[in-house]
Parts: C-alpha cells; sequence; structure tokens
C-alpha cells in the first residue's frame, strides 16, 4: 500500500491506496447506484433472520430462542444473496445502525429493515463496507429527524438513507480493498476463536481440577495429602474497609486503573492498594453467568478499588493466585441476595467454602493455571492488534 494525498484540487483520493491504483474516486449518492427490494413471499421456507451489529445476519432464534415473527412473517422481506439490508436500530456497537450484504442463498428478515440491491457497475461487498464503517456516521446523524421511536428505530426513512453521498472507486479497486478486508476478517475470526478456546480449555481445568478428577503430585513423585474443605474467612484477610468510590466527574485522569464489579472502570491520578489482591463482585457481578465470566479478578500493583466490589487477600499458608482460581468462576449464586440487583454481602462472602490442599500443590496448580493465562493474555493482545488494524485501515482506505 502506499500513501497518497488527500485531494488534488477536485480529485479525491483515499489517505492509503493499494499499488495500481490511482484513479480519482466519484461521488455518488447510494440512490444513484441502488434500488428498493421489497419482495414478500408468505409461503417461503427461508430461513429467518435478523441483523446484529456486531455478527450482521444470525438465526433469529439465536437471540430469541425462538422465531418470534408471529402474524409479521407474512410480511417479511424475502433477501436473496449479495443483497443488502440496513438495520436503524440504535446498539452500543453501532450508534446510527448497521448494514450488511446477505451472503446465504435466501433469508425473511424483518420488513422494517432498509433492503436493497446495488447495481452491477458497483461491487456490492465494497459497497456494504463503506455503509458499516464509521465515516458514515456524521450524515446518519444529521438525518435522524427525532432520537428513537417507540419501536427502538431511528427516524431515518428509505429515501433518507438513499440520499447519503459516498465517494467509489473503480469497480476493480472495490474488489481489490473488499477482499482484503474479506482475509483480514477471516484472519480476526481464527483469532477470536482461538482465544474462545483457550478459555473454554482453561475452564474446563479449573473444573477438573476443583473437582480433583487432575491431581498433581510432589517434585519426587508421590501424593499430596488429601484436601480440605475451608471457609473463605479462614484463608483470606479483607480489605473493604479502605475501598473509596468517586463519582465520574471527580475523578482526575492518571495513569493507575480504578476498578469496579468486573474490571476497569476509569484511570485516575492517585492510588489506594498497592500490592496483589483479589477483587471478587460485590454488587452488578457476573453471578448468574459465572461459568463464562469472571465473578473474580486478580490485581496487582498500584490501584483505587470502588465499593462494588470486595477486596481480599490470602492469609499466610495460602496463594493469593490459588484462591483467585478458586473464586473466577465459582457458583456462588446460593450466597447472593437482592432482588432488583444481585448483591453479595461481606457476612455471606466469608462462608463461601473453597478446597484447599497443601501449600505447595496450590503453588503448582497456581503456577499451571497463570501460564495459560499468559497463553490466552498474548492471544488476545493479537487479537486486539488485528482490530486495530482493521479499524485504521477503513479509516485510511475509504473517504
Amino acid at each position: 500500500m502506499a500513501n497518497v494525498s488527500s485531494s488534488n484540487g477536485l480529485e479525491k483520493r483515499p489517505k492509503l491506496r493499494f499499488p495500481d491504483f490511482d484513479e480519482s474516486y466519484k461521488d455518488t449518492t447510494l440512490g444513484e447506484i441502488a434500488s428498493l427490494v421489497n419482495r414478500t413471499d408468505p409461503k417461503s421456507d427461508a430461513p429467518i433472520m435478523m441483523l446484529s451489529a456486531g455478527n450482521g445476519f444470525i438465526m433469529q432464534s439465536e437471540k430469541y430462542s425462538r422465531d418470534n415473527a408471529g402474524q409479521s412473517l407474512k410480511k417479511y422481506i424475502l433477501l436473496k444473496k449479495g443483497e443488502l439490508a440496513y438495520n436503524h436500530g440504535a446498539s452500543k456497537a453501532k450508534q446510527y445502525g448497521c448494514c450488511y450484504e446477505l451472503t446465504e442463498n435466501e433469508a425473511r428478515i424483518p420488513y422494517v429493515y432498509h433492503c436493497f440491491k446495488v447495481c452491477e457497475t458497483e461491487y456490492t461487498p465494497y459497497i456494504a463496507i463503506a455503509l458499516n464503517n464509521t465515516k458514515m456516521d456524521n450524515q446518519l446523524k444529521r438525518l435522524v429527524s427525532s432520537s428513537v421511536r417507540m419501536d427502538g428505530l431511528l427516524n431515518i426513512s428509505f429515501e433518507d438513507y438513499m440520499s447519503i453521498t459516498m465517494s467509489l472507486p473503480s469497480s476493480e479497486e472495490q474488489k481489490h480493498i473488499a477482499d482484503f478486508f474479506s482475509k483480514l476478517d477471516e484472519r480476526i475470526k481464527a483469532q477470536e476463536r482461538l482465544v474462545s478456546s483457550l478459555k473454554k480449555y482453561k475452564r474446563g481445568l479449573l473444573s477438573a481440577i476443583f473437582e480433583r478428577r487432575i491431581r498433581f503430585k510432589d517434585d519426587d513423585g508421590s501424593k499430596f495429602p488429601e484436601w480440605e474443605q475451608k471457609k473463605l474467612i479462614s484463608c483470606c484477610n479483607g480489605f473493604d474497609n479502605l475501598r473509596q468510590p468517586i463519582t465520574a466527574n471527580l475523578r482526575r485522569k492518571g495513569k493507575y486503573p480504578y476498578y469496579g464489579a468486573n474490571g476497569i472502570q476509569d484511570y485516575v491520578d492517585d492510588y489506594i492498594f498497592d500490592g496483589e489482591y483479589i477483587l471478587l463482585a460485590e454488587d452488578g457481578g457476573h453471578f448468574d453467568e459465572f461459568a463464562s465470566k469472571p465473578i473474580a479478578q486478580f490485581i496487582s500493583g498500584r490501584v483505587w478499588v470502588n465499593n462494588h466490589a470486595h477486596i481480599i487477600q490470602a492469609k499466610q499458608g495460602y496463594n493469593n493466585k490459588y484462591i483467585f482460581y478458586c473464586l473466577e468462576h465459582k457458583d456462588i449464586r446460593k450466597y447472593i441476595n437482592g432482588s432488583s440487583r444481585a448483591k453479595l454481602n461481606q457476612e455471606d462472602m466469608w462462608d463461601i467454602p473453597i478446597p484447599v490442599p497443601c501449600l505447595y500443590e496450590q503453588e503448582k496448580i497456581a503456577d499451571f493455571i497463570t501460564a495459560i493465562d499468559c497463553s490466552i493474555n498474548d492471544n488476545v493482545r493479537q487479537l486486539e492488534t488485528l482490530q486495530d488494524l482493521k479499524t485504521s485501515l477503513l479509516q485510511q482506505l475509504f473517504i
């Protein structure tokens, strides 16, 4: 790729470009290169799908456990492969909605989506990427006539959406760019699968270890003593009295992590803890999702902790990391109180039982799982690098 100037007189060019392409981009509106798709077929048995901001077309049953179209199904749009749909629903991932190309042969999708097809002179996958680019947000923002409708959709009509302006390269360059992003997306998805597999492998090992289906041995090959069952209060000291919440508008930006129930919430200019501690969610934790999401965090160094996480530390004779791994994905729902907001009171926390081997076996287990965590973290960083690369290239290869 080569860096090029963004403009030359009236000519429009992106900041970054593949070699062998030097033509100026052409300005057009979406309506000039696309046309409405509104076909229906009540007798169709095509899959019922919907648009997810992060994943594109997904089966409707994946989100709602079943197809919930009901009587409105007969009005669903029958979309064909290569056609596009714009979901003008606001979400955290896509504030102004999302647009994707259908890669299945056909699908029935909600009639509230704006459905269209691109003319043959343009390359549809490129148009889909361009329309999903955050560079479109300013235009979409101007099109919103009022915040959100009662049904959660942004007030962007089909005609309004078709008025979006785009700067397009030749169809050959469109294909080159789209094919590149397709390969990059495949690499990102492969990395996501690897991270997911490593996390699943770790959870499986933790379960096998704490159920004693896997046992470690001493350095001479002999067996370690049998484990004991102890309450958390026997193994840890608590430091909840030192926690201090800071409201967002009073936090001064700095380099020290500011922790809450589920991780870092912010960075502040001071700290109240310096060392290795375990944070166990007090309220707002992933108590019902413990199998896939952690309810505890291991922190190290200088940090600030608010009052939404209990802060504990292993007593002498116990390994801090081992106790953390005992708690990280533990089912503690029987100790949770509160109807509107689940909460783990300190008194109940101290009653949580954990399996306790001898100190040397604790250390062996902690070292073993820590090595897996290091591999997970390395692969997460690789994933973030790929995602950052995609974000950067989306800004530089498009106008």
